[in-house]
């Protein structure tokens, strides 16, 4: 028994700390999101508590398998991550960052498009869409089972691909980034951004966007090639639609 506590210990040590981090990146965005656009999260009180509830739960999900692997990283040596930046060359650190958003990003799209049909929708990825529509904080606003698809996938990575443990940090840090800025109902990056070339590769929130309105398609969550390829890439969508259901929102939020 004593032997396990440090990895429980460690467990809940990064559960706390992906809570955390969830209530300050989100926390931002939000605040960053009134500074900007005043007043396009009105009357969405309630949407806004549950999506924190259902994402407080998903950071106990996320931070109980990152907190056993990085307790058998440090205690035993497990994983591929590594900490001496000449254990590979330095062409490599850039590289294993690409690798690892690629891999995320097609098991994220494969998932992501079977929870689409209509029975997993139900049991799984229901509770993402109750956001209707999603804010800064309904990035890791999932029903349980969903979140477990997604808690898996970069602890697996780390036993696969090596990678230094600040590549790792970085990884992290864009799929945080980009996890609430696809979600927060405006865009951040400037339009020639979004409608020109990186635009055309990459998801930002005008993309994602489309998702959330006809609820097919667009599947992805770095990189359009998944979408192109297989014929699911709905093109950019539109801020208005939202704006619409938000003002709808506020209305029902007054009576």
């Amino acid at each position: 028994m004593g032997s396990a506590l440090p990895l429980w210990g460690s467990a809940l040590a990064m559960t706390i700390i992906v809570g955390g981090r969830y209530l300050l990146t989100s926390g931002a965005f939000a605040a960053i999101t009134h500074a900007v656009r005043p007043g396009l999260y009105a009357g969405m009180e309630r949407q806004i508590r549950r999506e924190i509830g259902w994402s407080l739960a998903s950071a106990a999900i996320y931070g109980i398998p990152a907190g056993i692997v990085a307790w058998g990283w440090q205690a035993d040596g497990w994983t591929q991550i590594y900490s001496d930046i000449h254990a590979y060359s330095l062409w490599y650190l850039p590289l294993s960052v690409l690798l690892y958003l690629i891999a995320h990003d097609t098991w994220f799209y494969w998932t992501h498009r079977a929870m689409h049909a209509p029975r997993l929708f139900r049991i799984m990825h229901a509770v993402h869409h109750e956001s209707r529509p999603p804010t800064a904080w309904a990035a890791m606003s999932f029903h349980p089972w969903e979140a477990i698809t997604g808690a898996i996938v970069i602890p697996a990575l780390v036993f696969l691909i090596p990678i230094h443990v600040a590549a790792l940090g970085l990884v992290l840090t864009i799929m945080t980034i980009m996890g609430i800025g696809n979600h927060m109902g405006w865009e951040m990056f400037p339009r020639a951004f979004v409608h020109g070339i990186f635009g055309r590769a990459l998801i930002t929130a005008t993309h994602h966007q489309k998702h959330h309105d006809a609820y097919r398609g667009n599947y992805g969550l770095y990189f359009r090639f998944w979408d192109r390829l297989c014929g699911t890439d709905l093109g950019l969508g539109r801020f208005d639609a939202a704006d619409g259901q938000r003002r709808a929102v506020d209305r029902g939020a007054r009576k």
